[in-house]
């Protein structure tokens, strides 16, 4: 079960990396790093979208007729700010990745990393 944090009087649903990973495999959700792009190219979390906090424009973000919008980033701290500004444009299906990626390689859950020796892609773990 999600915990929750507040945004300023709203909750927040916080999922732990395997809740996520449920989730994204039974195409309930849309993960959305918002990480930088050579955070993403370096490491990343298969089938997540990259929307840079950077840039983030909430006007820009995917519908949510049928999917939560779940955020994640390094950390956890990232996602919760952009998570704000969501809640702040109106959207109210949201969540973010509790630990972020860092979490989720912990837990021992895939993601495609770049070689170092070759550059190409690689599963892990």
């Amino acid at each position: 079960m999600a915990k929750t944090e507040d945004l300023g009087g709203v909750a927040l649903d916080v999922f732990t990396p395997q809740e996520v990973k449920a989730m994204h495999d039974a195409g309930e959700i849309v993960l959305v790093d918002v990480r930088t792009p050579a955070e993403y190219a370096f490491e990343h979390i298969p089938g997540a979208l990259l929307y840079p906090l950077s840039g983030f424009d909430a006007g820009k973000l995917p519908t949510q007729e049928t999917k939560r919008l779940v955020f994640h980033c390094g950390s956890g701290v990232r996602s919760k700010t952009v998570a704000q500004k969501a809640r702040q444009a109106g959207i109210d299906r949201l969540a973010h990745l509790e630990g972020g990626f860092g979490a989720w390689k912990q837990a021992g859950l895939p993601y495609v990393a770049v070689d170092p020796a070759s550059g190409a892609p690689v599963e892990k773990p």
